[in-house]
């Protein structure tokens, strides 16, 4: 299919063909439910812990003796029943963390860059290069493409002054093209690919 090329000042500089098996792929959304809960799994810390009975403060020695006192049975200070003793079954240090096959990563990418093409919020730009790196320039230009929620895609490596002027403008994401995936372009409205990108994303997902 061919998608029209514009630059910042959002003028049309010209055409690209884009491959209808990544940007026309058929839509599934179960597998793109799927992969946006690999992702956020995968960032999860894990660090929720509580004590056991080894790491509590406290004494071992048994607070009375087994039998005479009429009370029940007690062997520590620091078990579950007591107050400011262990947690048992609770939460500990682990990862979250699942796996997806490459090949269903890969499928999911194809379909959610479909459904920004499908849905018209995805624009072609011919580069990403800002002149400058004020923010104010930058807003202007998001202004005047009509852009609020957006994720930027570049080559191999983001223009140094256009990181610089969108990374303190809410709502807005740069990303090189290795590090494109389903949750970020999910997430924005608005997904914008430079020449680049696009060169890029067609030879990884072959």
């Amino acid at each position: 299919m061919k998608v029209a090329v514009k630059n910042l000042e959002n003028k049309k500089v010209g055409d690209i063909s884009l491959s209808d098996d990544i940007f026309a792929a058929d839509v599934q959304t179960d597998i793109l439910h799927r992969v946006v809960n690999w992702q956020l799994a995968k960032r999860r810390a894990g660090t929720h812990k509580v004590k056991t009975i080894s790491e509590i403060s406290g004494t071992g020695k048994k607070p009375f003796r087994q039998k005479g006192t009429g009370n029940a049975r007690l062997g520590s200070l620091r078990g579950t029943q007591q107050r400011g003793g262990q947690t048992v079954h609770g939460p500990v240090v682990r990862s979250h963390a699942f796996d997806l096959t490459k090949k269903l990563r890969q499928l999911a990418l194809k379909m959610a860059l479909s459904v920004k093409q499908a849905e018209g919020k995805l624009i072609i730009l011919d580069n990403e290069t800002f002149k400058t790196n004020k923010t104010k320039d930058m807003v202007a230009s998001l202004k005047n493409m009509d852009l609020s929620s957006v994720l930027f895609i570049g080559g191999d490596v983001v223009d140094a002054n256009f990181g610089l002027a969108i990374r303190n403008i809410p709502h807005a994401d740069v990303l090189p093209s290795q590090g494109i995936n389903v949750y970020d372009i999910l997430r924005r409205d608005m997904l914008v690919l430079t020449k680049d990108a696009v060169e890029k994303i067609e030879e990884r997902l072959k």
